[in-house]
């Protein structure tokens, strides 16, 4: 096996544990945050109970998610980099984020839709969220907010993984700076991932409480666009429904951006030596 399908490889292993292991780990903040940006509200949407309806359904796609975005991701950065300038780097960041996202995303909304159907109905079980999904959209239910997801997920990905990269950039140049040569540690890496997924979590909050909105709506053959849906939203409950859930969402999107990248980063570090010959 040569270095780059070697280096494929380990992209592929490392984000699918990193996925796995932030969607177990954290799935009940994501599941108050989801209920929060229901339409009928918290309370009626199940409030503090059945926190782990749809974990099954999160924790069969995390795995394949999580694998096919850094795929791209690292495939882009680790060729493209190379060919441009340190000022382009940042673009190329933010390129490589944006194939990412839309590969994955192919993964991720059928899982989210059912999930998140399965959050707002705790006593609902998985196969009966998808027989109700097939019986009124057919296989194009399953992708109902694909686009939506796309306009959460793309803006996200343009402010967290080029910050990631930039505190990464700063933290290594600041320990050279003190004598320091060595590269950073996994745990510095999840440091610097858990900054760059809160401040990308609170801003893009907005598109996630539309996205949520549309996944959610089960009306036979409706179609919402991200901007009706967020005027319906203001027209209703004004900027604070607008930023429904953010806390959890900050702290969710924190703590599993330190879990993400420090776990992707371990499993890179732990595989190295064994993939790459």
């Amino acid at each position: 096996m040569n270095n780059s399908s070697s280096e494929l490889l380990i992209s592929f292993i490392a984000g699918g544990a990193a996925g796995t292991a932030v969607d177990v780990s954290l799935f009940p903040l994501d599941t108050l945050k989801t209920r929060l940006q229901s339409k009928q509200g918290f309370l009626k949407s199940g409030g503090f109970r059945g926190i782990y309806a749809g974990l099954g359904p999160a924790a069969a796609g995390s795995a394949p998610n999580a694998a096919v975005f850094f795929c791209t991701y690292d495939f882009i950065k680790r060729n493209t980099c190379p060919l441009v300038q340190e000022s382009w780097k940042p673009v190329v960041h933010m390129f490589a984020a944006c194939c990412g996202e839309v590969s994955a995303c192919v993964v991720r909304v059928p899982v989210e839709i059912i999930k998140q159907r399965c959050q707002v109905a705790a006593t609902t079980s998985v196969s009966v969220v998808i027989r109700s999904i097939i019986e009124k959209n057919g296989f194009r239910g399953f992708y109902q907010g694909y686009f939506s997801t796309l306009l959460r997920e793309i803006p996200f990905s343009l402010i967290q993984f080029p910050l990631w990269e930039a505190l990464k950039s700063y933290w290594i140049s600041h320990r050279k700076a003190r004598g320091f040569h060595d590269e950073l540690g996994a745990s510095q890496v999840a440091v610097c991932g858990a900054i760059a997924g809160g401040i990308s979590a609170g801003l893009t909050t907005p598109m996630d409480v539309a996205k949520t909105r549309i996944m959610l709506d089960s009306s036979p053959g409706r179609v919402n666009s991200v901007i009706s849906v967020l005027k319906e939203v203001y027209a209703s409950q004004g900027i604070k429904g607008l930023f429904a859930g953010v806390l959890p969402r900050i702290l969710w999107i924190s703590l599993g951006g330190a879990i993400f990248f420090g776990v992707n980063e371990k499993t890179k570090l732990f595989l190295f030596p064994y993939v790459v010959i």
